[in-house]
């Protein structure tokens, strides 16, 4: 039986979102219509100080996303191409010679921005990639020796193609891991796509947040209360994942210190204080699919990791 050694009264659990957190998924809905779930995850994911990977068809609404995000929350916006010929310098900088010094001085590449967006990730090579792998996960970036600290928050959105698409390469599990959640946007629905051609526009994005908001929003995010039930229900889903007659490979427990953070943030977007295990279940499929293998060898579906929640009884 699920309860909770929190303070707070069960009237908390149905309160309305924090009114900029309300304000901000508002705006977000009217820039990517029909789309409020996909919407919510993505800023569950920042709020958890996360990273996000897209995964989709070209022209469906990654970059619109990331646009909007970016301008709703008033982060720092910097969007690369990533292709094959791509470099890591191209992303974290390089050294120039400075005559009248004598000395090097480092010029800060794109990767120095809140809000990152790394197009068509899987159109890099592994090398460009590797580049992102420090920043992603330490914050920071090394170079000639010398660490730098990344900004505050640090975000970085990656678009992806199907792998049958010309030109794409499968993203090597360390980068897969380094990602807190993935998304399928999928196409939109008849009547949104319907008013595209018709040609309404959408609403001109307004700041919704300060940078100081977003960072107090995240702490609180981390804040919210998980009870040792919830904690040992997360346990069970990620124990589960390390069956070898369903995965490959199971769950890390960096996963399952994801799949908690997301969870709090579902929470926080929900106006609550506390963490339910319907929280875990929302956001679990889309924590745990890129980074499990199916043991035929083929990745593991939504609906394959969905099952997990059919089959692990509620706390």
């Amino acid at each position: 039986m699920f309860t909770s050694h929190h303070s707070k009264s069960a009237a908390v659990a149905t309160a309305p979102a924090h009114p900029v957190l309300q304000q901000a998924l508002t705006q977000l809905g009217q820039q990517l219509l029909g789309k409020p779930q996909q919407i919510r995850l993505a800023l569950a994911c920042l709020l958890a100080r996360g990273h996000l990977l897209l995964e989709d068809v070209p022209g469906v609404g990654k970059t619109t996303l990331a646009h909007a995000l970016a301008q709703t929350l008033g982060l720092g916006y910097q969007r690369v191409q990533f292709t094959s010929d791509l470099l890591p310098a191209d992303l974290i900088g390089i050294s120039i010679y400075v005559r009248e010094t004598g000395q090097f001085e480092f010029h800060r590449g794109p990767l120095f921005s809140q809000l990152v967006l790394a197009d068509e990730i899987n159109r890099a090579s592994p090398k460009a990639q590797s580049a992102l792998l420090e920043a992603m996960a330490e914050r920071q970036v090394t170079h000639d020796g010398t660490t730098y600290a990344l900004p505050d928050p640090f975000f970085v959105i990656a678009t992806q193609n199907p792998l049958t698409q010309i030109g794409t390469h499968p993203l090597p599990e360390s980068q897969l891991d380094r990602f807190t959640l993935r998304l399928s946007l999928g196409y939109p629905d008849a009547r949104f796509e319907k008013a595209l051609y018709q040609g309404q526009r959408m609403a001109e994005v307004q700041q919704a947040l300060r940078i100081e908001q977003v960072r107090a929003l995240q702490a609180d995010a981390s804040a919210v209360h998980a009870a040792d039930p919830l904690i040992d229900y997360v346990m069970a889903l990620i124990h589960a994942t390390r069956d070898p007659q369903r995965f490959q490979y199971g769950l890390s427990p960096r996963a399952g210190l994801a799949l908690l953070a997301v969870a709090r943030s579902w929470a926080l977007l929900a106006g609550r204080d506390m963490v339910l295990p319907e929280d875990v279940q929302a956001v679990f499929p889309h924590v745990a699919a890129h980074r499990l293998q199916a043991a035929s060898g083929a990745g593991a579906s939504l609906q394959q990791v969905s099952q997990l929640l059919l089959d692990i009884p509620l706390p």
